[in-house]
């Protein structure tokens, strides 16, 4: 790892993202994400970047799908709305199999909302919010070191699978100061095989494409695409489990709410009640492997979000039974305390 450092969420995650090899940003200002352009526009200069401040978002997802294409690694980073804007776009890339990095800073809604922290956007983010069948990988950090640490692996993972990756980040951990340790400088790959960047020695040229040519051939490219889904659905679930071995009553968190559930786990043990906490870390593919091994139990699962209710859909689909589920939710910015979260522990372990 590279330098120990106090820093700011946003900033710590641009500061990885460039030593991650990330050279190009494309952005429309937008809070709570705006530190990220402006981190890259005034490094850009020393550390030869190219930072262009969009007209729109629409424009900045499209010139992302750009770079991708021929070959080199682009990000953008928005609010909902912005992301909402690029979801067309990012239809496009999943089609095409380009990879780039999205980071979407959620804050309440419907519409423009407030400018706080909020988990609202899970549905678009995790659905996939353009037109058609697919899917992005979703990353949620819960502190400032893992939100740095999102950056060379976001770019990894959208590499890998030739497919955008969104880093889920809300207005609290975009915003909040940490102590993080940076990534060491990575090297870009000189050169992808599929890029279009001309035939340079190659031998041929590459065509990217996301047009059909009649129901059985786009079909046949679906089902090629699904087949890379259930691939990545198999592969990178990825989740945290603290106190579950015993645990009577299991909360689910993801992001910055699931800081304040590990003081409630904490402050409901010290109380003599078994409470454990499953921390999605990957939206998508949702962690449905966390929740096999309570399949026949009598476990009971309290859901908690900043929003009113969109993940703990999964949740139930994962355990198989509902009424082990319960959710509780706040919205428009707010975040329930530890002890807030406390008391509604105690009327389901009752």
């Amino acid at each position: 790892m590279g330098d120990k450092v106090f820093m700011q969420g946003n900033e710590a995650f641009a500061e990885a993202a460039i030593r991650s090899g990330c050279r190009y940003f494309f952005g429309y200002p937008i809070t709570p994400s705006t530190e990220i352009p402006e981190y890259y526009s005034r490094k850009a200069p020393t550390e030869d970047l190219v930072f262009v401040q969009a007209e729109t978002e629409v424009s900045a997802f499209n010139m992302v799908a750009g770079v991708a294409a021929a070959g080199k690694r682009g990000m953008t980073a928005t609010a909902g709305p912005g992301f909402s804007l690029g979801c067309e776009a990012m239809s496009y890339m999943a089609a095409a199999g380009l990879p780039g990095v999205i980071v979407d800073c959620m804050r309440p809604g419907p519409a423009d909302g407030e400018i706080l922290g909020a988990q609202g956007d899970y549905n678009q983010l995790t659905k996939g919010g353009g037109h058609g069948d697919y899917n992005t990988i979703v990353l949620a950090p819960y502190s400032v070191q893992e939100y740095a640490d999102f950056a060379p692996l976001s770019f990894e993972l959208a590499e890998k699978y030739r497919n955008p990756v969104v880093v889920a980040s809300d207005g609290t951990i975009a915003k909040m100061m940490e102590n993080v340790e940076l990534p060491e400088r990575i090297p870009h790959p000189d050169r992808f095989e599929w890029a279009c960047d001309g035939i340079n020695g190659r031998g041929y040229h590459n065509d990217l494409t996301t047009c059909g040519d009649g129901p059985d051939q786009w079909e046949q490219f679906n089902l090629d695409l699904q087949a890379k889904f259930n691939k990545i659905k198999e592969n990178e679930q990825r989740w945290e489990e603290i106190n579950t071995e015993d645990a009577d009553i299991i909360m689910v968190a993801f992001g910055s709410l699931s800081r304040v559930c590990l003081d409630t786990v904490k402050l409901a043990r010290e109380n003599g009640m078994k409470v454990g906490l499953i921390r999605p870390i990957t939206l998508w593919p949702f962690p449905e492997k966390a929740f096999e091994k309570y399949e026949n139990t009598d476990t009971k699962f309290f859901v908690t979000e900043l929003n009113a209710g969109q993940m703990v859909a999964d949740v139930k689909l994962a355990v198989n039974d509902k009424r082990r589920v319960e959710f509780y939710g706040r919205m428009g910015g707010n975040t329930p305390s530890p002890v807030e979260l406390y008391e509604k522990l105690c009327e389901i372990y009752k």
